[in-house]
């Protein structure tokens, strides 16, 4: 978990207060998929606790794990970006508590309020650069000769 992805430190108080004044407490049991890869982005999560692994479908082998999120961290961003349609899946891999946000309502507010819709977006694509990076390591180190050498 990196530090500029987690809602507290990627989010000024009075944009954090706001978004999570749409905020909607979900629990999912060890196992259960929050999505699936190529299927409609219409909300999104950040975990209070537990963990959830994002996987990225691998034809002909298992799903390739490319990160596990914890504590503060957004699971989904494709929610954010037209057409909505999940990029990757994710599993509940223990018991998760999460805050659950409506995609509709959040796009919705940031429409609204350029400055929070700002924010919102560098949040959203400091997510994005960081999950881009998370799998072309992990898929390096699966399906290269080498492995990913060491990337920085």
């Amino acid at each position: 978990m990196t530090s500029a992805t987690t809602m507290t430190t990627a989010l000024e108080p009075v944009h954090r207060e706001r978004l999570m004044g749409l905020a909607r407490e979900v629990s999912f049991e060890s196992g259960a998929r929050l999505f699936e890869e190529g299927r409609h982005a219409d909300r999104f999560w950040i975990v209070r606790t537990g963990t959830v692994a994002l996987d990225l479908h691998v034809p002909g082998r298992r799903p390739a794990v490319i990160e596990t999120l914890g504590h503060g961290e957004l699971v989904g961003w494709s929610w954010h970006f037209a057409p909505y349609v999940w990029h990757l899946g994710a599993e509940a891999m223990s018991p998760v508590r999460a805050w659950e946000f409506d995609a509709e309502a959040v796009r919705a507010m940031c429409a609204e309020d350029a400055e929070f819709g700002r924010e919102i977006a560098v949040w959203v694509g400091r997510v994005v650069a960081q999950r881009l990076h998370s799998s072309r390591v992990r898929l390096l180190d699966l399906y290269a000769p080498y492995g990913s050498g060491g990337l920085t």
